[in-house]
């Protein structure tokens, strides 16, 4: 069988012939029927029956792998897309490296395998539940295609861990499969399972910080996942990042884009005042970008992790680009340098490095950011302003891991609470922030036309024009 082409033929689009096990078939028919109701129920809210330029999976080659067409959401192709399998699979790191990958779950790795992959799967639909009101206020119709192609491939990620969650573990598999549409974002009795997708997202700044910073935290927990001594689950998050690539880029030119339209109205003055030109002044657009970066951040687990060490150890999760590394991958010998709050002081200590994978992770992750944020502070140059973003040290604002307890300034210092919450307006969105953001929100749906806040971007999707009619609306006059 050819695994690069997807069978769009069957109810269940797949390339992982699915037709031969009907028990499994059968299974996920079962479960695609809520689904879709819990899609038309959790997401895009009003946008059900229109036609939206999407692209559609139709091989998983690195090249040529996507189709764009006009399809109404609700009848999406979502499916099961693994990458090819490798002949004679190694696994890469860990206690058993060198020995051949798996191709069915090790029996004394079942539960923790399960756990893995329920907690990722728990986020991809989350995020659609926490985005699905923002189409009432897009800023045009090129950024209202964007977000409901993300919200449909995350929708296909839910999918691709379900399906792994069938095949490989049973009845537990199954009952987990149904809790991911029972939970819900922001729900006080059936929360995600992460801090973060229970929060709001009211506007679309916050929805860009979102796509940038926390979409960002999916692409490398997917790539330590895609070193999995599991194969199975490795092939499946492969080719989750191909379609994470285009998250990314919504998030990183989304706030790129707010940053250059609010530079244009600054004409080169660093002090002129944007808010009465209905511009987003850059020190606050900075205190969005403390709030979803520190949020991020706790998402990749504690500093010092027995949990994380166990994944490493027992090759279930690497480090991302684990297979490009030249260090030591089974990483007994080494250790990492962590500052840790001692005795109200901040001490250095030395962890094995096994337990501190977690922080290993959040390293190659704040190094991608900084990335982001030298594009984005070069629009800054080019409109002759001084004034420059930076990501606040990774102590600060934390709920999760060593510094979850104590009070951090942007630069890591360690604080007093009474001061931290003195200066606090200064770091992070306060609620009338929020509220003058929320007052600039509104539905642009003529084609070419952008909200004042935000310049368009330099290139439209699929090669084509910005001003091309990204989404038809279906009977229904939105002006």
């Amino acid at each position: 069988m050819d695994i690069s082409n997807i069978d769009y033929s069957e109810r269940i689009p797949n390339n992982v012939d699915l037709r031969s096990d009907r028990r499994l078939q059968r299974a996920l028919e079962r479960w695609q029927p809520n689904y879709l109701d819990w899609w038309r129920s959790m997401g895009p809210e009003g946008f059900q029956e229109d036609h939206v330029y999407l692209r559609t999976a139709i091989s998983v080659d690195a090249k040529g792998w996507a189709h764009f067409d006009f399809v109404k959401m609700p009848d999406y192709r979502w499916g099961i897309f693994l990458t090819p399998s490798e002949n004679d699979r190694k696994i890469a790191f860990g206690d058993h490296l060198g020995r051949d990958a798996w191709d069915q779950v090790p029996g004394e790795y079942r539960n923790l395998l399960r756990r893995i992959i329920v907690t990722q799967a728990d986020t991809e639909p989350a995020s659609v539940e926490q985005q699905r009101l923002l189409g009432q206020t897009a800023p045009s119709l090129y950024d209202l295609r964007n977000l409901f192609q993300v919200n449909v491939e995350e929708g296909r990620h839910l999918w691709a861990m379900v399906y792994l969650l069938h095949r490989y573990f049973g009845r537990e598999g199954r009952e987990e499969a149904e809790e991911l549409l029972e939970r819900q974002a922001g729900n006080p009795d059936k929360p995600r399972i992460l801090n973060v997708f229970n929060e709001p997202i009211e506007d679309w700044l916050s929805f860009f910080c979102f796509a940038m910073f926390t979409d960002r935290d999916g692409k490398f927990q997917l790539g330590a996942l895609a070193e999995s001594g599991f194969s199975p689950l490795a092939r499946t998050t492969r080719f989750m990042l191909t379609e994470e690539a285009h998250h990314l880029f919504v998030g990183q030119t989304g706030v790129e884009r707010v940053i250059r339209r609010t530079a244009e109205m600054m004409n080169g003055d660093d002090d002129a005042n944007v808010r009465p030109l209905g511009g987003i002044p850059l020190d606050l657009i900075q205190r969005y970008i403390n709030r979803w970066f520190s949020l991020s951040l706790d998402l990749f687990g504690s500093e010092v992790s027995s949990n994380a060490a166990t994944f490493f150890a027992q090759s279930l999760k690497g480090r991302f680009d684990e297979t490009r590394r030249h260090e030591d991958h089974r990483a007994l010998d080494e250790g990492l340098i962590i500052p840790v709050v001692r005795g109200g002081k901040l001490v250095n200590e030395e962890i094995p490095l096994r337990k501190a994978m977690n922080e290993s992770l959040r390293d190659s992750y704040i190094a991608d950011c900084e990335k982001a944020l030298v594009r984005w502070n070069r629009e800054l140059k080019k409109a002759k302003l001084t004034y420059r973003f930076t990501l606040p040290n990774r102590r600060f604002h934390r709920h999760q891991g060593e510094y979850a307890d104590h009070y951090f300034s942007p630069e890591g210092d360690l604080m007093d609470e009474m001061d931290w919450r003195a200066r606090e307006d200064e770091w992070l969105a306060t609620s009338d922030d929020r509220a003058y953001v929320a007052s600039l929100m509104e539905c642009v749906i003529e084609p070419g036309r952008f909200a004042n806040w935000i310049a368009p971007p330099k290139r439209g999707i699929n090669n084509q024009a910005i001003d091309h009619a990204y989404v038809k609306f279906s009977g229904y006059d939105r002006r």
